[in-house]
């Protein structure tokens, strides 16, 4: 299995329980390059755990980071511009985020998600480093903002996508990727797997979240990295396409995305 590479471009190596896991993170980034998972992405949801990611990504060849504060996260200290673009100067940092909107957790007044997400959108445009985007049940106010604060000068990628066609194509027209998660796999998603299947190629990624949404055949147990070949094979599946297709496109759009991630 080893020749194909996979890239899981959304994951949090930092929130997996390594208690089971004999050699701890050492043995998830095993079994994921035994499935053909050459590369991950490590995103960043506070900048508390930014020190240990970058431990991991500096420690482990084939992992990348992001820099951010997830939308339904509350730090003490209110992450601003400058706090984001001085970590992004760090060379295994190849994105800004997770950020975005989401409603679902978080009710009442947002004014302060829509603001975070000014700021991350700011730090991108800054840096030049791609957006990673967090939308649940707020696709109308995320897209807005993406279009109003100028997110198309960077791009990015909508992650974890669960939304319908039109706002596949509104996010594509602002230059952002779209990612599919273990969700797609799952047989109440006709809708999501319809998108799946109309995304261009060259717009594609593919991701696990991991520890979250473990994709058939192994849902609602813990998610890992090495998983995303399961993904990457369904998406396979209903496109009529190879999976060696898939990955191939993947890759190369995930590194064409995140280029530092290839340096």
């Amino acid at each position: 299995m080893k020749p194909l590479l996979l890239v899981d471009s959304h994951c949090h190596l930092d929130l997996l329980d390594l208690q089971p896991q004999e050699g701890g993170v050492e043995s998830v980034i095993e079994h994921a390059r035994s499935l053909g998972v050459g590369h991950m992405l490590c995103a960043c949801i506070n900048l508390a755990s930014f020190p240990s990611m970058l431990g991991l990504a500096k420690a482990h060849h084939g992992v990348s980071i992001s820099v951010g504060v997830h939308p339904n996260e509350r730090p003490p200290k209110e992450a601003d511009v400058d706090d984001l673009v001085e970590r992004a100067a760090i060379a295994e940092v190849v994105a800004i985020g997770e950020t975005g909107l989401d409603y679902y957790r978080s009710r009442g007044d947002t004014a302060w998600q829509r603001d975070r997400f000014r700021s991350h959108i700011a730090a991108a445009k800054q840096t030049g480093l791609p957006l990673i985007v967090h939308c649940r049940e707020a696709k109308d106010d995320t897209l807005r903002l993406l279009k109003e604060e100028g997110a198309d000068r960077v791009g990015g990628v909508m992650h974890c996508f669960v939304e319908d066609w039109e706002a596949a194509e509104r996010a594509m027209d602002l230059g952002f990727l779209i990612s599919f998660s273990g969700i797609v796999t799952f047989k109440n998603a006709a809708a999501l797997k319809e998108v799946a299947a109309r995304v261009p190629l060259d717009r594609l990624l593919v991701e696990t979240d991991s520890p979250y949404l473990a994709p058939v055949p192994y849902r609602g147990k813990p998610n890992r990295p090495g998983f995303v070949r399961y993904v990457a094979e369904h998406i396979a599946e209903i496109r009529g396409d190879s999976l060696g297709a898939i990955a191939h496109a993947t890759t190369e759009n995930f590194f064409r995305l995140f280029g530092r991630a290839a340096s």
